[in-house]
């Protein structure tokens, strides 16, 4: 098993992100009352991600934002899309305030223990300190039910590509803190069925022994390559740059698995790993110590497409091929420099398709 310390990833073009066309987006206002948000997001109308960076404010925050609405003092407005199928809402920005909300009218603070905290308003000068939402005045919880929330609500009506904007808006407007990962991102936008496949096949034993152990810092890297060996796989052959954008329309067109299934998609990946791990083991996608993400998804394909035609029994002359590959000239050029740019995708994958069509 590679230790967590090797696991990172050299992808050169990593942070490639050319927009390579204009949107068309509808955006508009609507207010909220409190009290219909918080029964929205209880019914999931209204979708709050849940990736890495979970709630974070501390009981103060969560107070002082709650006695605002109280004492009838202005909010900042939330930023929410509107997706075409399910015509739920996405929260892009405002989840804090939002999940702030819940969590006061269910009567419990997050804390990182097991144990639940009553969630009573603390640190306040005003009469609202020590309230939970349960005694509270009449009064003070009509105010709070009233009060408004105003949201700006975007809707991509052009390109028809899977809300590739609502990505970019995201990212754009998620700029405090720690930056938030591509593969963040997509997680919270193409939430749904594929999605929940990759948490399913990162947790895979030949994918963890090959990658490395699971490590929090990751954030969704390791995922992420799945889900460039898929797009690649099947529509490589398509590919235009930035890689960023390429994966985002994938997986958006393929987020509830209704193009390739579940079970196809289980069953390429996980005999591709076994084959890999098998016969070339941990240093198969990792020219030098650090596993290279050009190598990784032309290796990935290369090998997937070599297994269209039986198994792989011949080791020795595998393992031939694939230290030739790591060491042809061509491909280093396309696996080190400008990883990203359509002809050193389409070169190195079909480098390494012909490395390993032969072998018995």
């Amino acid at each position: 098993m590679i230790e967590e310390a090797n696991s990172g990833i050299e992808d050169e073009d990593e942070q490639d992100e050319n927009l390579t066309f204009k949107y068309s987006i509808t955006s508009y206002g609507a207010d909220f009352d409190v009290d219909g948000l918080v029964k929205r997001i209880g019914r999931e109308d209204i979708y709050v991600p849940d990736f890495q960076r979970r709630y974070v404010w501390n009981l103060k925050q969560a107070s002082r934002f709650i006695e605002s609405l109280l004492l009838g003092l202005p909010v900042p407005g939330i930023f929410l899309s509107r997706e075409k199928g399910t015509q739920k809402l996405l929260v892009l920005d405002g989840q804090q305030r939002l999940k702030t909300l819940k969590h006061y009218y269910d009567g419990k603070f997050p804390t990182t223990g097991k144990e639940e905290k009553e969630f009573v308003l603390a640190g306040l000068n005003s009469k609202f300190n020590g309230k939970s939402i349960n005694n509270l005045d009449s009064e003070d919880k009509r105010r709070l039910n009233d009060s408004i929330i105003h949201a700006t609500i975007i809707k991509q009506d052009d390109p028809d590509d899977g809300d590739s904007s609502i990505y970019f808006v995201f990212q754009r407007l998620n700029t405090g803190g720690t930056q938030l990962q591509p593969q963040e991102i997509r997680r919270a936008i193409y939430h749904g069925k594929f999605n929940n496949l990759f948490i399913k096949l990162n947790e895979n034993r030949d994918w963890r022994s090959l990658y490395g152990s699971p490590n929090v810092n990751a954030r969704g890297r390791d995922q992420e390559l799945i889900l460039r060996f898929f797009a690649l796989y099947y529509e490589g052959d398509g590919y235009k740059k930035p890689m960023t954008e390429f994966l985002n329309n994938y997986m958006g067109k393929n987020r509830q698995v209704k193009i390739y299934s579940e079970e196809e998609l289980t069953e390429l990946f996980e005999k591709t790993l076994s084959t890999i791990d098998k016969h070339l083991g941990s240093q198969a996608f990792r020219p030098r110590k650090t596993l290279n993400a050009a190598v990784f998804d032309s290796v990935m394909v290369g090998i997937a497409r070599r297994l269209e035609k039986g198994e792989i029994k011949d080791s020795i002359q595998l393992q031939k091929n694939h230290q030739e590959l790591l060491n042809n000239r061509d491909y280093i050029a396309v696996t080190e420099q400008a990883t990203s740019g359509e002809e050193s995708v389409r070169r190195r994958i079909e480098l390494a398709t012909e490395a390993f069509a032969q072998v018995p």
